[in-house]
């Protein structure tokens, strides 16, 4: 089958370390064209390998290659908005690295790009393509944990880049919160099924940053009577990396990293864990290999689209409320 012409907006370290080199071998994509606004980058990438055209900005690069079908954008939070409403607009396919912007305003300005342009908009939220992620998900869908009614998520390590901008608040939106805890709430409605939001409430800590939180702690609860907790933090004085999700449900549980999943049968709690699934030491690699792949899948119709732009708007509207609830130190109500 002809592989999907794709171009990449911005060229940082999860580019050079992910997106970049799981499109080069995918064999749905073909990589086109590559911009950054730092032109230095580009060029270091155009003399390493010759499979594209290089540009300063996304406008020239979109004019001068109508052949190209999708993009992938991993440039500044602050330029996700603008840039995925070109490419839309343009015609074009999306897939946005998370977060999808840097409020819920200029995420919904995506959506709505989206749905006028009837293109494939996907954020890049890889923790739900984990091989643990996917099975405590299927768990759930099937009804296995029964009525699911608590989801416990978590995050603690160190900040995912040294750029000055990342702990910026008008140029990343956020710390912690927009770093780890946006990837927790994102896949703690997505195992709760995106219910409606009933109200949020959220403390940030600034222990080691004077400009945004780098640790956070959200309550949120939903319409339906589940809850959500987000426990996310780069400062806490502990060794090692700790990631987690927890879901309990009125005949279960199941949980990841590891991953565990328990039934009630007979009045009897038993462990139900598959017993023969193997998950990658790679898991983080591969959930970006998966991700990516399933993005080429859903514009070519063989995937569904999942972490879709309506969902992630969802997400950034209860995001909006974290940063006002801390900042008042008051539960938040939705409408």
């Amino acid at each position: 089958m002809e592989k999907i012409k794709v171009a990449i907006a911005g060229l940082g370290g999860i580019t050079q370390i992910m997106h970049l080199p799981i499109l080069e071998k995918a064999r749905d994509a073909e990589i086109v064209a590559i911009c950054d606004k730092e032109f230095n980058k580009v060029k270091n990438f155009l003399r390493k390998k010759n499979f594209a055209k290089g540009y300063r900005d996304i406008d020239t690069m979109l004019a001068e290659n109508p052949e190209i079908e999708a993009v992938v954008i991993a440039t500044r939070t602050d330029n996700h908005a603008e840039s995925a409403v070109k490419c839309l607009e343009a015609g074009k396919h999306v897939f946005v690295e998370k977060p999808i912007a840097i409020n819920a305003a200029e995420a919904r300005k995506i959506v709505n790009a989206a749905e006028k342009s009837g293109k494939q908009l996907m954020v890049g939220m890889n923790n739900r393509f984990r091989t643990d992620s996917m099975l405590q998900r299927n768990f759930v869908k099937g009804k296995e944990l029964g009525e699911i009614f608590y989801v416990k998520t978590g995050w603690l390590k160190q900040q995912s880049s040294g750029q000055k901008w990342f702990t910026e608040m008008d140029k990343a939106g956020g710390g912690v919160v927009m770093d780890n805890g946006i990837v927790m709430l994102d896949l703690g409605m997505w195992m709760l099924g995106f219910p409606e939001v009933r109200s949020v409430s959220s403390v940030n800590y600034k222990h080691n940053s004077k400009t945004v939180e780098d640790s956070n702690f959200t309550f949120v609860k939903f319409k339906n009577g589940a809850c959500l907790t987000i426990e996310v933090s780069w400062s806490f004085l502990r060794s090692g990396e700790f990631f987690y999700c927890n879901v309990f449900g009125t005949n279960g549980s199941a949980t990841i990293n590891p991953l565990r999943i328990s039934k009630m049968v007979n009045q009897q709690v038993f462990d139900i864990t598959p017993k023969n699934i193997k998950i990658a030491p790679s898991n983080y690699k591969s959930s970006f290999e998966t991700e990516l792949n399933y993005f080429l899948g859903s514009i070519k119709g063989t995937h569904q689209p999942i972490s879709t732009g309506k969902e992630a708007l969802a997400v950034m509207e209860v995001i909006d409320a974290v940063y006002k609830s801390a900042k008042a130190g008051k539960e938040i109500i939705f409408k």
